[in-house]
């Protein structure tokens, strides 16, 4: 598999981690869901985010999940994968572990403790060091984090780190982030490097427009972020803006904290993509009033696609 390049662009699906009903790992779900996601018209897969449970999972699983993952596309998609740890030792361990074994890159996201630019910096040139010739991503998400890494900085890490590679823009929504490190690059303050947008997609039609190359986030309708970059990619905003309203109100429903999540999962496993809607312990459950909720936010949704289309 080609490694992850700065002219990666389309959508680099954030994958859900399967489990079954008593919360052991679900690896036929991770075949159907590879599938799933591969039919869906995504560009590449994330594996090990946040919202893939990571931190739930030893690192036998994670290691396992990997695999499973990369074994299933055979080379026709790349994968990305979450390394963010406390310490650059187990970061390095699973990046050799999962580059050897036909990954595209890894992410990262900063430390809590980083509070100064400076710490920033020194952190991503740390990173870099470590991961030789590793190509990254660097994961700019602050509402989680809570750490805040400003245009200059990021200039100064892509300039001075050359395996920083893409970033995972997820300020809140830092469109204006998005123009200054577009206008950089385009003065020659920095090399271009890609830049895809999380936030379950919330803003991805603004993001584009400012200059992203795609959406590296997770939705239970990857369709929506397809038809979203593909409809930019032809010049065609109105298009792209239509079929992101059809999906806004579920795509708004699933930035709940806590049942987010759920929601995400209770939809994919609805749609058959995965066997169980189970989130490992410590997890949300829907409640019956929460599912009814998101019944009628798919059948109002059906209803507005069949309208525009799509």
């Amino acid at each position: 598999m080609a490694r992850l390049t700065e002219d990666a662009k389309g959508v680099y699906v954030i994958a859900v981690t399967p489990f079954t009903d008593d919360g052991a790992l679900d690896l036929a779900s991770i075949d159907s869901m590879v599938d799933f996601y591969e039919g869906a018209g995504v560009t590449g897969l994330t594996v090990l985010g946040q919202l893939g449970e990571a931190p739930k999972l030893t690192a036998e699983e994670s290691r396992t999940v990997v695999q499973r993952v990369l074994k299933r596309l055979d080379g026709r998609l790349p994968v990305v994968v979450g390394l963010s740890a406390p310490g650059l030792a187990p970061m390095s361990e699973l990046a050799e572990a999962v580059m050897g074994e036909g990954a595209a890159g890894v992410m990262v996201a900063p430390p809590w403790t980083v509070k100064t630019d400076d710490q920033a910096f020194a952190f991503y040139q740390s990173v870099g060091e470590t991961l030789g010739d590793t190509p990254f991503v660097l994961q700019d998400y602050p509402l989680t984090t809570n750490v805040t890494i400003a245009p200059k900085v990021i200039e100064r890490i892509v300039n001075e780190v050359p395996n920083c590679v893409m970033l995972k823009h997820e300020d809140w929504p830092g469109l204006s982030k998005i123009t200054a490190l577009r206008a950089a690059s385009d003065k020659g303050a920095m090399r271009r490097i890609s830049i895809l947008c999380g936030n379950g997609g919330l803003f991805l039609p603004e993001e584009m427009g400012r200059g992203a190359d795609g959406a590296m986030t997770g939705f239970c309708y990857p369709e929506m972020m397809v038809g979203v970059v593909e409809a930019y990619a032809a010049g065609n905003p109105d298009r792209a803006h239509a079929i992101f309203d059809a999906y806004l109100p579920l795509a708004r429903y699933e930035q709940q904290q806590g049942i987010g999540l759920a929601s995400r999962k209770y939809v994919l496993a609805k749609r058959g993509v995965i066997k169980s809607a189970t989130l490992r312990k410590p997890g949300a459950k829907l409640s019956t009033l929460d599912i009814a909720d998101v019944e009628r936010l798919l059948a109002r949704q059906a209803i507005r696609l069949k309208e525009i289309g799509a």
